[in-house]
C-alpha cells in the first residue's frame, strides 16, 4: 500500500491551518501541524482536529508545539515527518504589532519563513523522494499603499480609475511597515529557493481570508471580527469611513487554489500569485458590509467611527487572472453564501467566542 500524502502545516491552529488540516484529514492524508499555540483559542482547533482525525482513521494527525524561530527543533520536526509538502502559514500577522514590536515581527516572519525553507533544504528525505514543497502564505501587503494607483470615490465605495481587473503580480513591490518589510523578504526568499536550490515553491499573496474557525480581532481577520463583535453586542470602530474596499476570499476556494498549484507544481514552481476575490466577490468594509451583517443579526448595529489608520488603502482587489490561466483556479463562494455561513457558526460557538 502506497504511503499516504504527508503536508505539514506551520501554524496548522490557526484559522487557515486548521481548516486545511480538517480538509486533508478527511482525505486520508497524513497531517502534521508544527505551531506554538500561543494565540487564544488556538487549543480548541487542536481538539476540534483530533475530532476531524478521529472520524477519518484511514489519516493520520500529529501535532508538534514549537516555534519557526528554533530552528533546530523545526528541523527535526521536518526530518522526522519527511512531508510531501510544507505550508508555511505561522506569522506574526498585525501591522499595529509590527509597529510596536518590530524585531519580534521579524524574527517570526522574516526570519522563520528562512528556517522553514532550510528545513525544507535540507530534510533527510527517503531515498529517491524529492525535498519537500514549499507553499508560503504572503500577503497584499507587499505592494505597499499604492499610492500612485488613483483611486475613485464612487457612492458606498471606492474603485481603481485604471486597474478594472484589479492589483496584478506586475504591480510593483513596495514594502510598507515592518510587517510589509517581514512578509515580503519571506515571500522574496521563497521565489529566489526555486530559482537557486531548484526547490519546488509557491508564493500566494493572500488577502481578506475569511471562513469558519476565525477568531477574528481588531487588526486582523476583520470579516469575523465584526461577525462576532455583533453577535455578542461588543462595540464596534470603523476607522475611515467605511467604503473601503476589499475583495474577499472563503477558506475552501484558497484551499482549492492550494490544491490546484499542487497538482501542476512542476509547471508552477518559483511562480507568485495573487489570490483573493477579484473582480466579483468584493465590498466595501462597512458602507455595504454593514446592511449584510445588520440582515444576518436581524438587528441594527451601532458603530462608532475613527480616523483613519495609516497605511490603509481606499480599496484592494486582486486581479486573480494569473491562478486562473496558470493553475485553473478562480473563486466560487460568494460574499453572501460564505459570510452567511460564517454568521451561522459564530451563532452557534458563542460560548467559545465570549
Amino acid at each position: 500500500m502506497a504511503n499516504p500524502f504527508h503536508i505539514f502545516i506551520t501554524g496548522g491552529a490557526g484559522f487557515i491551518g486548521c481548516n486545511l488540516a480538517a480538509t486533508h484529514l478527511a482525505r486520508g492524508s497524513a497531517v502534521t501541524i508544527y505551531d506554538n499555540l500561543s494565540r487564544p483559542r488556538t487549543q480548541h482547533n487542536v481538539d476540534w482536529l483530533r475530532t476531524v482525525a478521529q472520524t477519518h482513521p484511514n489519516s493520520t494527525f500529529n501535532v508538534l508545539e514549537g516555534d519557526v524561530r528554533d530552528f533546530n527543533l523545526l528541523q527535526t520536526a521536518v526530518n522526522m515527518a519527511q512531508p510531501d509538502l510544507i505550508v508555511h502559514l505561522a506569522a506574526q500577522v498585525a501591522v499595529t504589532t509590527s509597529v510596536t514590536n518590530p524585531r519580534e515581527d521579524f524574527e517570526i516572519n522574516a526570519l522563520g519563513t528562512f528556517n522553514v525553507l532550510e528545513a525544507a533544504r535540507t530534510a533527510n528525505m527517503p531515498h529517491g523522494a524529492k525535498q519537500p514543497t514549499v507553499f508560503y502564505a504572503s500577503t497584499n501587503k507587499v505592494y505597499g499603499g499604492m499610492h500612485d494607483v488613483i483611486t475613485i470615490e464612487e457612492g458606498a465605495r471606492y474603485r481603481y480609475r485604471d486597474l478594472p481587473d484589479g492589483v496584478s503580480e506586475l504591480q510593483p513591490l513596495d514594502f510598507h511597515s515592518p510587517y510589509g518589510c517581514s512578509k515580503g523578504t519571506g515571500d522574496q526568499y521563497v521565489r529566489d529557493y526555486a530559482r537557486i536550490y531548484g526547490m519546488r515553491t509557491v508564493v500566494f499573496r493572500q488577502g481578506s481570508i475569511y471562513g469558519t474557525h476565525q477568531f477574528g480581532v481588531e487588526d486582523q481577520g476583520w470579516v469575523a471580527y465584526f461577525a462576532i463583535a455583533a453577535a455578542l453586542n461588543k462595540p464596534l470602530t470603523i476607522y475611515g469611513n467605511g467604503k473601503q474596499v476589499r475583495d474577499l476570499l472563503h477558506v475552501r476556494d484558497l484551499i482549492a487554489a492550494y490544491d490546484a498549484a499542487w497538482k501542476r507544481i512542476d509547471s508552477v514552481s518559483g511562480q507568485e500569485f495573487n489570490v483573493g476575490g477579484g473582480t466579483h466577490n468584493n465590498i466595501s468594509i462597512w458602507a455595504e458590509f454593514g446592511p449584510m451583517l445588520e440582515k444576518l443579526a436581524g438587528h441594527r448595529i451601532d458603530v462608532t467611527y475613527g480616523d483613519w489608520r495609516p497605511g490603509d488603502q481606499p480599496i484592494y482587489v486582486s486581479d486573480t487572472s494569473k491562478a486562473e490561466e496558470l493553475l485553473g483556479w478562480k473563486p466560487h463562494i460568494s460574499i453572501e453564501q460564505g459570510v452567511t455561513e460564517l454568521w451561522n457558526w459564530v451563532a452557534e460557538n458563542k460560548e467559545l467566542l465570549q
